[in-house]
């Protein structure tokens, strides 16, 4: 039992002796650990700070963006509202000159006013679906001189009375299209 006190003392005194020199470590550092300490709180202190900067400007630029997308929208639905109303009086002024024409040529059949109107209405459809710049004023150009020539036509013969009659360059155009 003597050799058994022997190893329980001489691992006590192991024990007391670890805790000894760590106590030792420990007040020999305790500066060196409050300034590590006083650094990691400072650290944490400006990595809050920053995302909190962070923040407030994500959400300033978010803002910004909802404002700006707002605005465009608000433009692109006036543009919108806009080209409805101008393809609207396009309608009515090709309306107007199928009514013309009908009245123009009273001895042709409906059929010959509907395919003129008809025509001009698909130059028109196609103007306006047309995506490149260029290609769309060359189609409104078309569309223009088509028109002219359905006027011309028409002021020709109300200018001659010829009866009988067809509205030649106008359909002369449609044939080459």
């Amino acid at each position: 039992m003597a050799l058994f006190k022997k190893w329980i003392f001489k691992i006590v005194k192991l024990v007391y002796a670890i805790k000894d020199e760590n106590l030792s470590w420990q007040t020999a550092n305790q500066d060196q650990q409050a300034k590590l300490k006083q650094a990691r709180m400072l650290s944490e202190q400006a990595l809050v700070a920053e995302l909190q900067k962070k923040s407030t400007q994500l959400a300033h630029d978010i803002t910004l963006l909802k404002i700006r997308n707002a605005t465009e929208l608000s433009i692109l639905k006036t543009r919108c509202e806009q080209d409805i109303k101008d393809y609207k009086q396009y309608l009515n002024a090709l309306d107007q000159l199928k009514q013309s024409i009908r009245q123009s040529y009273a001895h042709l059949p409906e059929a010959v006013a509907f395919t003129i109107h008809h025509h001009a209405k698909q130059l028109l459809n196609t103007m306006w679906e047309a995506d490149d710049f260029e290609q769309k004023m060359q189609l409104e150009l078309r569309l223009i001189q088509f028109m002219t020539t359905v006027h011309e036509d028409a002021q020709l013969h109300l200018d001659n009375a010829q009866v009988g009659t067809l509205p030649q360059k106008t359909l002369d155009l449609i044939q080459q299209r």
